[in-house]
């Protein structure tokens, strides 16, 4: 608890200021996440103003940073810092840790910084009771703890403002400017993925940071698209999934093992599910379209569609208990830690607030309208849906929404050509947009055959491009 004095006193010294440029003081962490690794934060406001001054209680709420020294000789300094800003929204830093591989060969002899932004991993969430890591859920919610986290947040609607994109870049730009203020650093720079991408592009808004380069992976399309926002992902989906149905038919070997077009194999395997129970009971889910729609994020398993799909119409199910096994494989490869769940009500509060054009563009939209709109498609996700159902209130949108950074660092933007959540496309229109608008240079490396997050699912062109950026040279495309 915060003594009063105290408070008064921090209220008078901080008035006309923002808190930015508060530095953190790491210390070896108490958890076994990544021994040998060092815990620090940072204590910020509740709420920040339109010109980034802390509103009431400065100690509010908890930013919790985790730090990965350098892998260089005792008593050398690091070559370079980089932050990781995780995607989501909901999700933790913890989606680094098992990539530490991948990043020091990325960049060698740099340190890690990674923040769990505000509702995330071990920093300040929504829920203090039901979220932490003492529930019986653990940070993950469970049991009755749904109901009362939901109460406790519709009680106090005006709450998840506190959690909004733009509190959230608040928060990382006074983090990115307190360590960099700390002490003369070697080259710092950041990386976000999806989500992350649009909150480092909120940050950018907030003015420069102190930095020698961005990196953007699975960028966030412009905002007020109507093509590509969240109530959009089962068309998103199925524009992947049916260019991978596409390239079995153009490839000999896989038309030859279907013997017919796989989109009209895969339209009689759904018929067939429809009036089998059995079957459809075999499926994750109950929901074909949604399995099928899952397997295009890793590529082991989109690989292996076509081939599932012959064994189910066929009754066979080696196929299907293989695919289980090669997606449980990859989930187990972000590893489990307990900041590792996501924050469902992190997650529903900023999709429908900022990152869903529904409500403005087809108000009243039923579950019964989104079955017909997506009764045609193949490969669905369930997101369209779960955004449906609410449940829990949200934030007015801010002057920043929509809106591109006046100036960005030099820009390297990574995106796979087969990514089911934050399209090529949509990419493509964004780095169009920030050229436009003049804000700096964004070069685009196209990752061919990549679905999302190209640090997790190509790493060596991770690397490649990577490596190319911080020496300065030309972004090169890749194929996974």
């Amino acid at each position: 608890m915060t003594f009063l004095p105290r408070l008064t006193l921090l209220a008078t010294l901080l008035a006309g200021t923002s808190l930015h440029a508060e530095p953190m003081y790491f210390t070896p962490c108490s958890d076994t996440a990544m021994p040998g690794s060092l815990c620090s934060g940072l204590n910020v406001p509740g709420s920040y103003d339109a010109q980034g001054r802390g509103i009431g209680d400065p100690d509010a709420m908890h930013v919790f940073v985790r730090k990965i020294a350098a892998d260089v000789p005792a008593g050398k300094p690091a070559k370079g810092t980089l932050w990781l800003v995780a995607g989501g929204p909901g999700e933790s830093g913890a989606s680094f840790y098992s990539l530490l591989p991948t990043l020091r060969r990325s960049f060698p002899g740099f340190e890690f910084l990674i923040p769990d932004h505000r509702g995330t991993g071990h920093s300040s969430r929504l829920c203090k009771v039901e979220e932490s890591e003492q529930s019986p859920g653990g940070r993950a919610l469970a049991g009755a703890e749904w109901a009362s986290c939901f109460k406790g947040i519709n009680l106090m609607p005006e709450y998840a403002a506190q959690f909004s994109i733009t509190m959230a870049a608040r928060d990382l730009q006074a983090l990115i400017e307190g360590e960099r203020s700390k002490r003369k650093q070697p080259p710092v720079y950041v990386y976000s993925v999806s989500y992350g991408t649009q909150l480092v592009l909120r940050t950018l808004q907030l003015g420069p940071l102190p930095v020698q380069g961005v990196i953007f992976d699975s960028l966030v399309p412009p905002q007020t698209d109507a093509r590509w926002d969240l109530s959009q992902r089962s068309h998103v989906v199925n524009q992947v999934g049916m260019q991978v149905l596409a390239r079995c038919d153009a490839d000999a070997a896989c038309h030859a093992a279907l013997g017919e077009p796989a989109a009209t194999l895969y339209r009689r395997v759904l018929d067939k599910a429809q009036a089998d129970p059995a079957l459809l009971a075999k499926i994750p889910g109950k929901n074909l379209k949604h399995f099928l729609g899952g397997m295009l994020d890793v590529p082991a398993a989109r690989a292996r569609i076509p081939y599932l799909l012959r064994e189910l119409d066929q009754g066979k199910d080696g196929e299907l208990a293989s695919v289980r096994a090669t997606l449980t494989q990859a989930a187990a490869g972000l590893g489990s830690y307990p900041q590792s769940p996501l924050s469902i009500p992190l997650v529903s509060i900023i999709s429908n607030s900022e990152n869903t054009l529904q409500p403005s563009l087809r108000p009243n939209w039923t579950a019964a309208d989104l079955d017909r709109e997506e009764a045609d498609l193949l490969l669905t996700s369930p997101l369209p849906r779960i955004l449906l159902g609410g449940g829990l209130p949200t934030y007015p949108r801010d002057a920043y929404f929509g809106a591109l950074p006046a100036k960005v660092p030099p820009t390297l933007v990574l995106q796979g050509t087969l990514d089911p959540k934050t399209p090529y496309a949509g990419a493509q229109a964004q780095v169009q947009a920030l050229t436009q608008h003049k804000a700096g240079k964004a070069a685009l490396s196209t990752v061919h055959n990549a679905p999302h997050f190209i640090l997790w699912t190509a790493p060596a062109c991770f690397e490649q491009a990577s490596t190319r950026f911080i020496a300065g040279k030309a972004a090169q495309d890749c194929t996974l």
